[in-house]
């Protein structure tokens, strides 16, 4: 994905997110700052609060707010994915050891905490009714498809329907919010666009799931910066997964539903074949394919601009990325 060209429609926005980011880290306990650079150097495509910029600029909005809601919404999600790798007991993210596999699992709960309640201040002092009930309803949304989550975990009968729902809580709700909040900004009296744009950036959010749970079948280890295998690992029960159970033959379900079951990775190389021949690879990627196809139909009453532009070619691009 050309992250670049998309994200140099609001490049100054982007450079003043990640300023506001830093300033808004500081604080007098020196761990949480060590935390803090670590995780900012950590990188990461930053794709939810370009979402929330292109939106707002999209939608009309010509004020600067846009970047303090793109600053509090990657702070919501890195706290989600110290959390995150908390309960995966994840080594590994974005090709650099994680922050609990650094300084343990308490320091990155904590941290985690912290980025939360920094948020909120930040939420506050926006001082704007309806983005609060936007941002606490994402946060409160991604806290419950976390649990559903744990819910489904080691579970091979896991439905589609029951992972979808999983997707939409844990991962496409923070897509939405972005894409919604930044639409709020340049709401008018005559002309509000947010019901669009959250559409929008749910189904975003659904496809970019879909495209990372094929991608840890037939992704590569240095681009993806996690190890292939690492969902079946965990005993999640993703749609490739899924659909495999549902269309293999008996042989080839109960030896992905024991890997479910107990995590293994023993047959790692027969699962990801079973997985590709039976169709499961193919089906998360017509369904991802479905999803971009309702993101975009979402877009077609906004105004043509170069933001909205760019949305569109996020959208399409997300799908053929390789990490």
């Amino acid at each position: 994905m050309d992250f670049k060209a998309i994200s140099s429609n609001v490049a100054d926005d982007f450079e003043a997110v990640n300023r506001f980011i830093q300033h808004h880290l500081d604080t007098d306990v020196p761990l949480i700052r060590e935390v803090g650079e670590y995780i900012i150097q950590s990188g990461g495509k930053r794709l939810r609060p370009l979402v929330c910029l292109l939106c707002a600029r999209a939608a009309g909005y010509s004020g600067d707010k846009h970047v303090n809601v793109a600053a509090v919404i990657e702070l919501l999600h890195t706290a989600t994915l110290l959390h995150d790798d908390v309960v995966d007991e994840s080594g590994l993210r974005r090709g650099r050891p994680t922050v609990n596999a650094v300084w343990g699992n308490a320091a990155s709960v904590l941290v985690g905490d912290f980025l939360i309640s920094r948020s909120f201040q930040l939420m506050v002092a926006l001082e704007d009714q309806r983005l609060l009930e936007i941002l606490s309803l994402s946060t409160n949304t991604i806290s419950e498809g976390e649990v559903l989550q744990l819910i489904n975990c080691r579970d091979p009968d896991t439905s589609e329907d029951s992972y979808m729902r999983v997707i939409h809580h844990k991962t496409a709700k923070m897509f939405e919010s972005a894409a919604e909040t930044g639409a709020v900004l340049g709401a008018t009296e005559g002309r509000d666009q947010a019901e669009a744009f959250a559409t929008f950036g749910r189904h975003l959010g659904i496809a970019f799931q879909l495209v990372d749970d094929v991608l840890d079948y037939q992704g590569d280890v240095e681009e993806l910066g996690k190890n292939v295998g690492d969902d079946l690992a965990e005993g999640k029960p993703t749609l490739p997964l899924i659909h495999t159970i549902r269309n293999g033959s008996p042989e080839q379900a109960k030896l992905i539903k024991d890997a479910i079951r107990t995590g293994g990775l023993d047959r790692l190389q027969d699962i990801i074949h079973i997985v590709r021949d039976s169709g499961g690879l193919s089906h998360t990627v017509a369904v991802a394919e479905q999803q971009t196809r309702l993101a975009l139909a979402a877009l077609e009453t906004v105004p043509e601009s170069r933001y909205k532009e760019a949305l569109q070619t996020l959208a399409l691009e997300s799908l053929k990325r390789t990490h």
